[in-house]
């Protein structure tokens, strides 16, 4: 059941019109080695010529016999489903019960659209999990690995651990093909949330006191996650197994505002306040979630992906972050 580079892969993705999903459907049409489909809520505009767009409605009710038989039907000359779409996490999220909300999309929707593709002949299922299943921080010196022990702190990163359960126990039951990976931040062409806010803020002068922070943190730049997504297509040894990516250069707070700031053509304006003295402030604020993305350390070590995949990023973090312009 394994894929082989020399077949034309038949992909169906999920999230297909988000930051990385629109990025994905570009990388995989210019290989011209893959047959590209959308699963979608409904039609978009966003998607490229040439990809098939499948209105799957709401992923959360597959559960409806019409909605799995649709997409048990569409499913049937699939390789591998791709699956990006998911409830990311949400700031001031101001919903009752937010852990069952982000089990609804990402855990329920997630493992019956893996049972209906296993049902319906689906080689391969690669799944976009995140970084924050392994935990928020990491130690000087010991970046998190695919071996260490989940220890996932808030709901959405306990909503994908549980997903990347489920997945393993459908493809023991079935024999489907599950490739997980792990994403630290994205960054790219397009990007969005806090990340192009730091842009426009560099990018307009504004003095921010993140002069002397002496943290590490992996990144991921889009162009890499891309290309590590098509390998795990293709590589018959990357069934069943998960995967940390990064750019494999690891900068602090202060050094990845500084080169964000070169690539807008900007001088940045980088005050040298104290992290003790900013996390007093943020705690003051109820922002210590927000101090801790900021001054904490998070490094991933991608020597998996490396030696078992043979992968290396295909740009700097520099070239990717002059694209961002």
């Amino acid at each position: 059941m394994s894929i082989h580079v020399n077949e034309l892969n038949k992909v169906s993705i999920t999230g297909a019109t988000g930051f990385i999903g629109l990025a994905l459907v570009k990388h995989l049409l210019e290989s011209k080695t893959f047959d590209v489909s959308a699963i979608l809520r409904q039609k978009s505009e966003l998607m490229s010529a040439g990809v098939e767009q499948f209105e799957a409605g709401d992923l959360s009710e597959l559960s409806q016999a019409d909605n799995r038989n649709a997409l048990a039907r569409h499913l049937q000359h699939i390789d591998t489903v791709i699956h990006m779409a998911a409830r990311v996490h949400v700031m001031n999220d101001t919903s009752a019960d937010p852990l069952a909300e982000f089990r609804k999309i990402n855990v329920t929707a997630t493992l019956e659209l893996a049972k209906v593709a296993a049902e319906a002949g689906v080689k391969r299922f690669v799944f976009l999990s995140s970084v924050k299943v392994n935990g928020e921080s990491t130690q000087p010196a010991m970046p998190f690995t695919e071996n260490d022990s989940p220890l996932p702190e808030d709901d959405y990163a306990r909503s994908k651990q549980e997903a990347e359960m489920g997945l393993r126990e459908i493809a023991e039951e079935t024999g489907l093909e599950i490739v997980i990976i792990r994403l630290p931040l994205v960054y790219g062409p397009g990007v969005k949330g806090n990340f192009a806010a730091m842009m426009r803020w560099l990018q307009k002068g504004v003095p921010l006191p993140l002069g002397a922070v002496h943290n590490q943190r992996s990144l991921v730049a889009l162009d890499n996650l891309v290309d590590f997504i098509q390998l795990c297509i293709t590589r018959p040894d990357a069934a069943n197994q998960t995967f940390l990516i990064a750019d494999g250069e690891d900068v602090s707070t202060t050094e990845l505002l500084r080169r964000v700031a070169i690539a807008c053509g900007k001088r940045p304006c980088l005050l040298p306040v104290p992290v003790s003295w900013m996390r007093l402030a943020a705690k003051s604020l109820g922002k210590t979630a927000v101090a801790d993305r900021l001054f904490c350390s998070l490094q991933v070590d991608i020597s998996k992906a490396r030696h078992q995949l043979g992968w290396k990023p295909v740009v700097t973090m520099q070239q990717q972050l002059d694209k961002c312009r």
